[in-house]
C-alpha cells in the first residue's frame, strides 16, 4: 500500500496523524490537569489508530513508522513517549483540510511531496509493546 520503496507509505501518515491527535489529547488532558505535557505514550499513540482505522498498528508497523517519522524530524521519540516535531506541526498545519475520515491519504500524499522518509535507530521490544497494548485494552475496558 506505498508510494514505492523510497516514498511514504499508508502506515507511516497513519502513524503521524495518529501522534497529532494522540498528543493533542494528552496536552489537553494535562492543561486541564494542571501537568506538565510531556507528549503522548504509545498507548495514546495505539488509542488514536484504533480510532482512525479501527485497527491497532503491530508492533513492526509502528516501530517502522516511528523509525521513519522520527528520521524524518517529523516527530521525536523517547522510551515511549511521542512528540509531533516542529516540521511536523508545520506539515499537519499546512495540509489541505481533509476531515479525519480522509486525513491518512491526504497527509500520505503531502508527505510524498515535502519530504523524504528517515532512519531513526528507535526500537520498540515486544514487552514495551505489549505493554502499551495492555494499558490500552484496560482504558477499553474501562470506557475511557
Amino acid at each position: 500500500m506505498g508510494a514505492g520503496a523510497a516514498g511514504w507509505h499508508w502506515n507511516d501518515a497513519w502513524i503521524f496523524v495518529s501522534a497529532v491527535i494522540a498528543e493533542r489529547l494528552e496536552r489537553d488532558r494535562a492543561m486541564h490537569a494542571a501537568l506538565p505535557v510531556v507528549g503522548a505514550t504509545l498507548a495514546d499513540l495505539l488509542a488514536a489508530a484504533d480510532f482512525l482505522h479501527h485497527s491497532v498498528p503491530s508492533r513492526a508497523e509502528l516501530q517502522d513508522a516511528v523509525r521513519r517519522l522520527a528520521g524524518a524530524g517529523l516527530i521525536k521519540i523517547d522510551d515511549d513517549l511521542v512528540e509531533v516535531a516542529p516540521a511536523g506541526e508545520q506539515l499537519w498545519r499546512t495540509r489541505p483540510f481533509s476531515g479525519l475520515s480522509s486525513a491518512v491519504l491526504t497527509l500520505q500524499a503531502q508527505l510524498n511531496r515535502s519530504s523524504t522518509p528517515g532512519e531513526h535507530d528507535w526500537s520498540l521490544d515486544e514487552s514495551t509493546y505489549a505493554a502499551a497494548v495492555r494499558e490500552y485494552s484496560l482504558r477499553l475496558a474501562d470506557g475511557r
